[in-house]
């Protein structure tokens, strides 16, 4: 008979990040994850594991039927900062133990990190607010985590680190111009990494919160203007967040229907519980 799966959720971030987001108005990453979970597989058991907050992982690893990684403020590739080395650590106790790992951001370059890929700087600066289209390779066409997608996607994002070297056993599913692994599959040890670039968990709340964060250095890189081209993209955003019908600030933002419609924005977390996590337990 089949039971209830136990998730584990990595919140990645470092307690300096966590105080960072948590002034400025954004959900705990953690609790992004746990929501986003429940929304898809409601009857699941889900544990947060805060690094620089809790010792050890409850319960062991082995215990957890799937593994899911947040985002973080972290650099995946400054191996001297203690809190990157330890989770990068604990993801290759999940292949070693082949427990089914995914997640955003942050986890595409863990994914490949823990597996002997590298990372860097995006050459061409921070991804912010909403992805221009993102195109599926032909193993992504044909890989589960992209199970009923078709066409050009969109999602929120932010980051300024991308992949840049694939570990054997890596493969690319999805890209667009703007960053080069979208969505990556590894495997690795017994286990399997799934991970998208993007952010799926996030709303539109949580991407003008992080605008108004990060505001400044997105001038200062050109994803913005001026600050009036800055206020009216969040402006656009807090108004989807109350009435995502509004066409005209859906296409300030960019927002295509796949990013407004919230079960189409999570298929990639749906798909990895119904194909990596949910046959593990007679599901």
């Amino acid at each position: 008979m089949s039971r209830a799966p136990r998730l584990l959720v990595v919140d990645a971030y470092d307690a300096p990040g966590r105080k960072a987001l948590t002034e400025a108005g954004c959900t705990n990453a953690g609790e992004l994850y746990r929501n986003a979970l429940l929304r898809s597989q409601p009857d699941a058991d889900v544990e947060i594991f805060a690094f620089g907050e809790d010792s050890k992982v409850p319960g062991g690893l082995e215990s957890f039927d799937g593994m899911v990684w947040t985002g973080s403020s972290l650099t995946i590739y400054k191996l001297d900062e203690g809190p990157v080395r330890d989770q990068i650590a604990l993801s290759r106790e999940g292949y070693d133990k082949g427990v089914p790992q995914f997640g955003s951001c942050y986890a595409a370059q863990m994914a490949v990190m823990a597996a002997g890929g590298e990372c860097g700087r995006n050459p061409k600066g921070r991804e912010f607010g909403i992805t221009e289209d993102m195109t599926l390779t032909e193993a992504g066409k044909a890989h589960p985590l992209f199970k009923g997608r078709d066409g050009p996607i969109r999602n929120f994002t932010s980051h300024g680190d991308i992949v840049t070297v694939l570990p054997e056993g890596a493969t690319c599913l999805a890209y667009n111009g703007f960053t080069p692994v979208q969505g990556v599959a590894v495997k690795h040890g017994k286990g399997e990494f799934w991970a998208v670039q993007y952010h799926p968990e996030y709303d539109f709340n949580e991407v003008a919160r992080i605008g108004e964060l990060w505001r400044r250095s997105l001038i200062k890189l050109g994803r913005f203007s001026d600050e009036d081209d800055a206020d009216g993209y969040i402006a656009a955003l807090d108004g989807l967040q109350q009435d995502p019908s509004r066409e005209d600030l859906a296409s300030r933002a960019g927002a295509s229907r796949d990013v407004i419609d919230v079960e189409l924005r999570l298929t990639e977390v749906r798909n990895w519980l119904k194909a990596a996590v949910l046959p593990r337990i007679g599901a």
